[in-house]
């Protein structure tokens, strides 16, 4: 059974773009192109799932929030 994710994609100072799977929080990657970025957001995503399933607690989205500093 597969399942979509969205994913965040940014471009940091040094070139590299940046993902982050908005459904798992603490679930990110990076590389230099987009077409590899997707394939390591796609192994990011597993090895994520399948540590959360070794844990004795899920873990629950609550919220993504916007701070001021």
């Amino acid at each position: 059974m597969t399942k979509k994710y969205n994913i965040l994609i940014e471009k940091d100072e040094d070139g590299y773009y940046v993902s982050e799977v908005l459904d798992l929080p603490g679930c990110h990657t990076q590389a230099k192109t987009i077409d590899v970025l997707i394939e390591r957001t796609k192994e990011a995503i597993k090895a994520y799932l399948e540590v959360e399933t070794q844990t004795d607690y899920p873990l629950e989205f609550v919220r993504v929030q916007e701070i001021e500093v």
